[in-house]
């Protein structure tokens, strides 16, 4: 094959890799388009095409990564990695882990792992490379990069929710759940929602949300059942999509365009989390996105009496 062959060949691989690493669809992007032109640029011809590009893109993402810690930092409210609609690798035999490795959760959790550990993780944990590989990608020894990998496991392995391992059940219930939401049923949302549910929104001061996390079943039922049929009423819908591997949805006003994600962590048959990304800095690579406080300001409108609705 050519290069740009081997290249188009290991792309989801190489954007999988810096996903993961980088929580940002932009930015995987960006490293994986940079890791093309240092492919291209290069007079070796490595021995192992697979083994050279995915040590080109892992230090690319840590480098990046390293910049983006101060960024975050000074993040305006809660932070929420860009919500990833379709991992383009795929392994049948490993889907379920890989789903896992891509859940809100989980891309959580490695947030609090430093850039390498983040990185040895993903390479070792999630898509299986041998140490000798991970020493080469990331400028330690394979002896250092096993104390790497023994350290995010554990500080992983500690904070890791369970989620619902039946697809079939997980996704019929947030399709009951949103069914729900649609008809502003009180009871039904109730009925779906753990006692202890938690509702989080990332707008980074972009959009509108709430000025903290809603915790308990009583409290977020009775916020969605009387904000959500404003949100119909003016247009808006809901499509059902799977986001970073959980059960979720994208919101749409009624041009179509993108308003936010929702994805879910279910376990147990109850819905145990609802993380919003609202931040249209987030939302591009869905489609184009909304003005989410034009919006707002309609929905708040047409609660008011003789309010119109669009």
């Amino acid at each position: 094959m050519s290069r740009v062959e081997e290249f188009q060949e290991l792309r989801p691989l190489l954007f999988a890799i810096a996903y993961r690493i980088l929580g940002s669809v932009a930015e995987a992007e960006d490293a994986v388009q940079e890791t093309w032109l240092r492919y291209d640029a290069s007079p070796t011809v490595p021995a192992s095409t697979k083994a050279f590009l995915s040590a080109v893109v892992t230090r690319i993402s840590i480098d990046v990564l390293r910049s983006a810690r101060s960024r975050r930092e000074q993040y305006v409210g809660e932070w929420f990695p860009e919500p990833l609609l379709d991992d383009p690798y795929e392994d049948p035999a490993r889907a379920a882990e890989l789903a896992d490795s891509v859940s809100m959760a989980a891309l959580l959790l490695l947030e609090r792992l430093s850039p390498l550990e983040r990185a040895v993780f993903v390479l070792r944990e999630v898509f299986g490379f041998g140490f000798g590989e991970i020493a080469s990608a990331v400028g330690r020894s394979e002896a250092a990069c096993r104390q790497l990998a023994t350290r995010a496991r554990r500080h992983m392995d500690a904070g890791r929710p369970r989620f619902e391992a039946d697809r079939k059940e997980r996704d019929e219930l947030a399709a009951r759940f949103f069914d729900a939401l649609r008809k502003g049923d009180l009871d039904g949302l109730q009925s779906l929602l753990a006692a202890d549910v938690q509702m989080v929104g990332d707008g980074g001061g972009k959009a509108p949300q709430f000025a903290r996390a809603i915790r308990g079943a009583d409290k977020v039922a009775r916020l969605l059942a009387s904000s959500l049929p404003w949100f119909f009423r003016i247009g808006g819908r809901i499509e059902l999509h799977e986001v970073n591997g959980q059960p979720g949805a994208i919101f749409r006003d009624r041009h179509d365009n993108v308003v936010n994600t929702w994805a879910l962590d279910v376990l147990d048959g109850r819905i145990q989390g609802i993380r919003a990304v609202l931040n249209p800095d987030k939302l591009g690579h869905v489609g184009p996105v909304a003005d989410a406080w034009a919006l707002f300001r309609e929905a708040n409108e047409a609660r008011r009496p003789g309010g119109r609705t669009g």
